[in-house]
């Protein structure tokens, strides 16, 4: 077994990606509900239930369960798994001590399932803002999330016809807003408070309204998402998947490495 904590640092160096923690909240109901908060990628859960608590979790990928101050709650669904054979671990503090360490929070969003995964709708042939939005659904709100993309003349009525939720598209409550995409109005109504993702935001923009001048890499977001386009042709899901690396790849490089560059030319000495 590994270790039976880790630190909300150690946490939020791991979010973010295709391989981040699984996240489960196992407050106290009223509690949970009164916060009106999460720590972003989190699905809350009974206590009482540690059997869906591990359900559907990967074989491979951790596993972090927190409550409010990391005391019997957690500890005791992790010590439960872990006495089942489980790999799964607790936050140390839980999330006060994630909100004392500054770090951002998620909103509840109203639109959200109470359990289970939610369901997203939008236009066919995703590009810019129809994969960044899933993205940011996928690494920050709700990781189970699944994605339906039909004609535009179609999305609302899917979505009212199967409980989904409309995006990008006008007349869903997530779509364009002035100068601003569907990718900041959906980032100000989640909550978190993320310098990269701020940072990211404005990439997207600039791609996604023709205002390149925004973002020096909006430029190169368009073509990239113009040539996954053509490599997925139909198949809207290959593009989303290939898209979403892309987006981790910007994610990480404003987050974990915005001062790095290219080393060429070399500082190799020249002959004498």
């Amino acid at each position: 077994m590994g270790k039976f904590f880790s630190t909300a640092e150690q946490l939020w160096a791991a979010l973010g990606g295709a391989e981040a923690p699984v996240l489960v909240d196992v407050r106290r109901r009223p509690v949970f509900e009164a916060d009106g908060h999460l720590i972003p990628g989190a699905r809350w859960c009974d206590h009482a239930d540690p059997s869906a608590i591990a359900a559907g979790v990967p074989a491979g990928r951790d596993l972090i369960v927190y409550c409010a101050h990391g005391h019997q709650l957690s500890q005791g669904v992790v010590a439960i798994l872990r006495a089942e054979g489980r790999e799964a671990r607790t936050l140390r503090g839980g999330i006060e001590a994630w909100r004392r360490a500054g770090l951002p929070t998620l909103r509840r969003m109203p639109e959200l399932p109470g359990d289970g995964p939610s369901l997203w709708v939008t236009r066919r042939r995703p590009k810019i803002d129809r994969v960044a939005c899933p993205w940011l659904i996928l690494r920050f709100i709700d990781p189970r999330a699944r994605f339906l993309f039909v004609d535009p003349d179609q999305v609302l009525a899917t979505a009212e016809e199967y409980g989904a939720i409309a995006f990008d598209i006008e007349g869903a409550g997530i779509t364009h807003d002035g100068d601003l995409c569907s990718f900041d109005t959906l980032l100000a109504r989640s909550g978190i408070a993320d310098p990269a993702l701020a940072e990211l935001a404005v990439i997207v923009r600039g791609a996604d309204t023709a205002h390149p001048e925004l973002a020096a890499e909006s430029a190169g977001l368009l073509a990239m998402a113009i040539g996954i386009s053509a490599l997925a042709g139909e198949d809207d899901h290959m593009a989303l998947h290939l898209g979403l690396t892309l987006y981790d790849a910007l994610y990480a490089w404003r987050r974990k490495a915005p001062g790095e560059t290219h080393n060429w030319p070399t500082a190799a000495a020249v002959p004498a």
